[in-house]
């Protein structure tokens, strides 16, 4: 046989059509993927908000898929094929200018995702995501079910205790300030409640708590920590005023257990996974300072400082 370049073209046009045959037709036409344990089918509310999701482009900066060297924010599960077995197209993504969402849901109650959707910035002051306020409270409520389903079972599982909390949350909030913040420090455990700061404030400390507080918390708090955040008309129960604390049996230990954990039910996240442990004493300590006006830094301490301390 001739190399012609009717032979060159012909056994080219072949041999890539056994390749697409083997490698995508067969395999798409044989295999079939067995659902995973967390799997279930979206509900139609779920499927409208997944087509927002996409026709605004999420997907070009949240991936939807964690792998085995991808333990960052939102990592809780090794990502597994029968989790997208419904799903299509798959939107596992493939770049995170985003965190990560494929086991978002229930992580947040639903109002601070609306307030995060109007503007990014009212619940993250650093978020660089474009505001979808133009989208209206009904797209953006549509949008917000399907975030709240990423995860499947397991988000199931988070929202309802979100719900089951909201509930606490909110009747503990509307039987005055009293009671809200003994709520709030009655699931505090003993032991961090006694606990005092261990930092001694410092110039430097305190502009560290600045700078902390200006990047996680000034969108709910407010730049005067009294809970006129520009996100707190989206929110219920609104953020804590910390001005009320004052007298009311606060310390160290407290303000630093309720950041790392957050508060579930409430819009308040938790930061353990996003702030080492000094962060969290140093914005603790500004807000105890100069919100509070009442701090225990430093107060009754004992062992080896560390060696960068006078």
């Amino acid at each position: 046989m001739k190399m012609t370049p009717t032979n060159l073209i012909v056994g080219s046009l072949l041999i890539f059509a056994a390749v697409v045959f083997v490698v995508v037709l067969l395999p798409y036409a044989t295999y079939v993927e067995a659902p995973s344990e967390i799997f279930r089918d979206r509900s139609a509310g779920e499927a409208e908000g997944r087509k927002l999701y996409m026709a605004n482009g999420c997907v070009y900066c949240h991936s939807q898929s964690i792998r085995t060297i991808d333990w960052d924010l939102g990592a809780e599960r090794i990502a597994q094929s029968g989790d997208y077995v419904a799903d299509r197209p798959i939107l596992l993504g493939s770049a995170r200018t985003g965190p990560d969402l494929s086991q978002e849901g229930g992580e947040h109650p639903d109002d601070w995702h609306v307030a995060h959707f109007i503007n990014p910035r009212y619940t993250r002051p650093s978020s660089i995501m474009p505001p979808f306020a133009y989208l209206g409270r009904e797209r953006i409520a549509a949008l917000t079910v399907y975030v709240q389903s990423l995860g499947l079972k397991h988000a199931d599982r988070r929202m309802e205790r979100q719900r089951e909390w909201k509930e606490r949350a909110i009747k503990a909030y509307e039987a005055g300030p009293e009671e809200n913040v003994k709520w709030i420090h009655s699931h505090v455990p003993e032991g961090w409640r006694n606990i005092t700061n261990p930092y001694p404030t410092s110039e430097a400390g305190l502009a560290r708590g600045h700078v902390i507080y200006q990047n996680n918390c000034l969108g709910c708090h407010g730049p005067i920590g009294d809970g006129m955040g520009p996100a707190q008309p989206h929110l219920y129960p609104p953020p804590l005023n910390f001005t009320i604390l004052k007298g009311r049996g606060v310390s160290g230990g407290i303000l630093y257990y309720q950041i790392m954990n957050g508060i579930t039910g409430t819009a308040m996240p938790y930061f353990k996974r996003e702030l080492e442990s000094e962060k969290i004493w140093d914005v603790g300590n500004y807000v105890a300072v100069y919100y509070i006006d009442q701090s225990d830094a430093g107060e009754k301490q004992s062992g080896i400082p560390a060696s960068y301390e006078p």
